[in-house]
């Protein structure tokens, strides 16, 4: 399985994603965290000092004034436990909770330093502030629990964890479809190319296309040069050669015919019918070389078009085809409407003329040929009908191949007549269709070209 542009960009764009976003998470937590802790520290440093100012040396020993109102107001917390403690510098305790008289700790005066501890199971942060008390140093220790702090730390978890997740679901958003869209030019290349004929050599359309493509377009417009100018000297030499056989094949079939009319010995009869079938054979050969050469694309793209109507190509090919019908014992009639749009004269004609040819080869004596021109809507229309045997459903999809010939194909058909009708009207923006009649016998070549067509 060929590796996928778009996949390769999406896993380079989003497996980073997987790293970045729990990394960037632990950042924004942290950053929020710190900050918070900090905050939350700063005010149990407050705390000390506030208890501190209690403190007060009576001769040799450690005195503590606090007041039960400031008790109480030290105390007072709508979440969390307070405590505090007052130690002599030899780690006695003067006043407050024992439990924050240990650990020992050795602080210079006015130096805040904090630990944990736990009273009653429960985890407290305490702030301990060294106090001046004449040579040495007190100490006061104030400790509050966590719950306050677990509450922010929690929201704040909860608050990175939705930014995070929020950021990556616009990441990942933002990479696919800035993805799809830089890829689109390369899709729009793709169906600029890959809807195209065989026979469409033009120059591909780089306006619109990344710079990075422009390369890679410019090496397939110098390709599609090179296979054009090969395609058109192929043609040339196709258009060429036939051209030069026509007069020979002309003279050899017109030879042919004038044995068969000249007396001659009864033992040559066979031999002159199979020699003039064979040179008209090769003519209409010649002449289907030469009009497939020029029916190629690349021969049209450089034909001059002009307003026309298919109802007057109808008419002018009436001319020569009804006696070519009646003496094939054919019965030919014209349906025709009036359906202008502008195309290549000569290359509508011969379009007619294979398809006239078509049927009056095998249709078959007593047949009914039909030709008809209309206007469809926004769509021009000319068919052609036979009540002939028609062509087979498994065939159909062939019959357009260069050279095909039907299991049952009569007549002298050479196999190119459908694939230059199916040619010239490619080369002016039709199709050609298959259809079954509405008396279901026979068949109907179809050709529908868009109103406008070749303009």
């Amino acid at each position: 399985m060929a590796p996928s542009l778009k996949r390769t960009l999406l896993l380079w764009l989003l497996l980073p994603l997987l790293a970045i976003v729990p990394a960037a998470a632990a950042l924004q937590y942290w950053l929020v965290l710190q900050p918070t802790r900090e905050a939350f520290d700063q005010a149990l440093a407050n705390s000390t000092a506030s208890v501190a100012s209690f403190v007060r040396l009576d001769g040799d020993a450690v005195a503590f004034d606090m007041n039960p109102q400031a008790e109480r107001s030290l105390r007072t917390d709508q979440f969390d436990s307070i405590y505090y403690a007052v130690l002599t510098p030899a780690g006695q305790q003067v006043a407050g909770d024992p439990p924050l008289r240990e650990p020992r700790l050795v602080l210079a005066a006015d130096v805040v330093a904090f630990f944990e501890t736990e009273i009653d199971g429960v985890t407290v942060r305490v702030a301990a502030r060294g106090v001046a008390c004449g040579a040495s140093v007190c100490q006061v220790r104030v400790g509050e629990t966590q719950v306050k702090r677990q509450q922010i730390f929690r929201k704040s978890f909860l608050g990175t964890l939705a930014g995070v997740f929020a950021f990556a679901l616009a990441s990942v958003a933002t990479i696919v479809l800035a993805t799809r869209q830089a890829l689109r030019p390369l899709l729009r290349l793709g169906e600029q190319v890959g809807t195209r004929s065989l026979d469409d050599l033009r120059p591909v359309d780089a306006a619109g296309l990344p710079a990075e493509v422009i390369g890679l377009v410019d090496a397939v417009n110098r390709l599609f040069g090179r296979v054009r100018a090969g395609s058109l000297a192929q043609q040339a030499f196709l258009a060429d050669a036939a051209h030069q056989l026509r007069t020979p094949l002309a003279s050899l079939k017109n030879e042919a015919e004038l044995a068969l009319a000249a007396p001659h010995p009864s033992s040559m009869q066979g031999a002159l019918e199979r020699l003039n079938a064979g040179a008209s054979r090769a003519a209409r050969l010649s002449s289907q070389l030469l009009a497939l050469a020029r029916s190629d694309a690349s021969a049209q793209a450089g034909m001059f078009t002009e307003a026309l109507d298919l109802k007057a190509i109808a008419t002018e090919a009436a001319a020569e085809w009804v006696p070519l019908a009646l003496a094939a014992g054919l019965d030919l009639g014209f349906e025709l409407e009036s359906a202008p749009l502008a195309g290549r004269r000569f290359l509508l004609r011969e379009m007619l003329a294979n398809l006239l040819h078509n049927a009056v080869e095998h249709a078959g004596p007593g047949a009914h040929v039909t030709v008809r021109t209309r206007r469809e809507r926004q769509t021009l229309v000319l068919e052609v009908e036979d009540d002939g045997p028609g062509i087979p459903e498994p065939e159909r999809s062939s019959a357009f191949d260069r050279f095909y010939r039907g299991h049952e194909a009569a007549g002298v058909g050479s196999g190119l007549g459908l694939a230059i009708v199916r040619d010239i009207a490619a080369g002016h923006g039709a199709s050609v269709t298959i259809v079954d009649p509405p008396a279901g016998r026979g068949v109907i070549l179809r050709v529908s070209f868009a109103e406008g067509a070749g303009r």
